[in-house]
């Protein structure tokens, strides 16, 4: 490998390692200012009206296209366990 070539080469490392920071950066602000949401999420899973809500929907009283993954057992908890996951990941 040349002088050139080996600058090239590592100039380029550098640009992705840079442009990686930057997005893990923005990424990692975005995480934590929906961490408010993320507990009010949760207070909600586990709370009386959450399984009004699901009782209602098991018996078909809200319409069909409706989105509402968030009735879905699986799917809050997946994704509450993947947000502490991450959050013992960050605090360490």
């Amino acid at each position: 490998m040349t002088q050139i070539e080996r600058i090239k080469y590592f100039e380029c490392l550098l640009d992705r390692t840079s442009a990686a920071a930057e997005r893990f950066e923005a990424a990692l602000k975005e995480f934590e200012a929906v961490q408010p949401l993320a507990a009010e999420l949760a207070a909600y899973y586990g709370s009386k009206k959450w399984r009004r809500d699901f009782e209602d929907d098991e018996a078909g009283k809200f319409p069909e296209n409706l989105k509402r993954g968030v009735l879905s057992e699986d799917a809050v908890y997946d994704a509450l366990a993947e947000n502490d996951r991450l959050c013992s990941m960050i605090s360490k």
